[in-house]
């Protein structure tokens, strides 16, 4: 079985040397940050997977979903709610990047990757998603739609 590059799943090396008891080469904040960075190019790799001939149907709607959230400008739970507003940033979005790019065959996965490099080299950016801002306004304006019926419900009572 091949084995595939580091991606978003790989968790972060350990601290400390085992046995030794001294500080892994690289402080936390670095881990981080180059965690952050593989999210980061996995999105755009997935971006570059979607319109990849080889790409499975089921990964390319896995990885256009993912995409189009992860890309949109809009979150589906805002950041100024205190704490459920990092957790999609921080768990949901790195959870599905991981299952859809797990969904990648090798080859396509390699090519892709290169493509997101190449284009995160040179832009410095990521791509943005219209059609994942609009699948967001969309659920939020069903949920207020949603909410009108049930309070305008309760009201009628």
């Amino acid at each position: 079985m091949e084995r595939r590059s580091k991606s978003v799943s790989d968790p972060p090396a350990d601290a400390t040397v085992r046995g030794s008891g001294a500080a892994a080469p690289g402080s936390n904040r670095d881990r981080l940050r180059s965690w952050a960075r593989r999210i980061k190019r996995d999105a755009t790799t997935l971006w570059f997977a979607c319109s990849h001939a080889d790409t499975p149907w089921y990964a390319k709607v896995m990885g256009a979903l993912v995409v189009a959230y992860a890309l949109s400008p809009i979150d589906l739970i805002p950041d100024v709610i205190p704490v459920l507003g990092y957790v999609d940033d921080v768990i949901v979005l790195p959870v599905f990047i991981w299952l859809a790019v797990r969904l990648l065959p090798t080859h396509v996965l390699g090519e892709s990757r290169a493509r997101a490099e190449a284009w995160l080299t040179t832009s410095g950016t990521r791509p943005r998603s219209r059609l994942g801002a609009v699948m967001i306004a969309g659920i939020w304006v069903s949920v207020a739609i949603a909410l009108g019926f049930w309070a305008a419900g309760l009201v009628a009572r």
